[in-house]
């Protein structure tokens, strides 16, 4: 088994997990800046403390970060932080699972994205499955207690987050690719560590500075949720470094196809956590999706 299969497997664990967190801080204590910013403060400095403990342990040094890698890592950092945002937002309109499954329409748009900025594109059987997840969204777009055309519903707020947060997810996973493939021959682990750890600082000094000009209470809310917020940072950590780990091994369309086994997870999630109700449409809708990924998987 290619060592990216596993890795993207518990990067889809630890997100889960990271998002459940996550929902239950914005729906009671936090704004969605505030558990999006959690995630970032409680992470970024446990990274860099251990890629630092790694380099004076090994005697290694960095290798050169070339402005492109920068450039990258920026533009992946800011559409991570939006696209995360979005996504806490999307949770107080629809159900915990519905919300996870908006924002796993990024592998349909990673895979456009990919294309446009790496030229990395994907197969003929590849494009079918994609055509499959755009039914799919389709589907799951429609509000259950709201009549009207598939315009209507793709252009409510619910849709309108998920999908947006699926496009800036694409661009953070294609940007983290990029700038993982411009630090040179390097061992993937390495390569993976050294963009987390750049990327994560940048999230959290930036989002830190916005939180300190604009809501300072928010500042003191994220610190009084520690001991729920800690554990937001640890899972973000551990499903960040196996993500940007995956990406270095793979196209980074192919490792959000298989990560879609967390509509899985958290459709269980749903049901058994927050005791929320899913309906059989939205059943159906993450099942079509589900399909249109294990197409995409065996077109690789």
């Amino acid at each position: 088994m290619a060592l990216w299969i596993p890795v993207t497997l518990a990067a889809a664990v630890f997100q889960t997990l990271r998002f459940m967190l996550q929902k239950s801080l914005s729906t009671t204590k936090l704004s969605a800046a505030g558990a999006t910013f959690a995630r970032f403060a409680y992470s970024a400095p446990l990274i860099v403390a251990l890629l630092a403990g790694y380099l004076w342990i090994s005697g290694r040094a960095l290798p050169p970060l070339v402005p492109a890698f920068w450039t990258f890592a920026a533009i992946g950092g800011l559409s991570q932080i939006l696209a995360t945002i979005c996504v806490v937002l999307l949770f107080k309109q629809r159900n915990f699972a519905v919300g996870i499954t908006f924002k796993k329409t990024e592998v349909i748009q990673t895979a456009l994205v990919g294309l446009v900025v790496l030229g990395e594109g994907v197969s003929a059987g590849g494009f079918a499955a994609i055509l499959l997840g755009l039914a799919a969204v389709l589907l799951l777009s429609r509000t259950p207690d709201v009549e009207g055309s598939w315009l209507r519903h793709l252009t409510n707020r619910a849709s309108l987050l998920g999908l947006g947060s699926g496009v800036l997810f694409a661009f953070s996973a294609v940007s983290y690719r990029g700038a993982s493939l411009q630090l040179g021959d390097v061992e993937p682990a390495f390569r993976a560590a050294i963009t987390l750890a750049c990327v994560a600082s940048l999230q959290a000094l930036s989002m830190a500075a916005w939180l300190l000009l604009r809501d300072r209470a928010e500042l003191r809310a994220v610190w009084d949720t520690r001991r729920v917020a800690v554990w937001v940072g640890l899972f973000s950590m551990a499903g960040s470094f196996c993500w940007f780990l995956a990406f270095t091994l793979q196209n980074a369309a192919y490792v959000k196809a298989l990560g879609q086994v967390e509509l899985v997870l958290s459709l269980l999630a749903s049901v058994l956590f927050f005791r929320e109700t899913v309906t059989r449409r939205e059943i159906g809708g993450m099942a079509l999706l589900c399909l249109s990924i294990l197409l995409l998987v065996l077109a690789i």
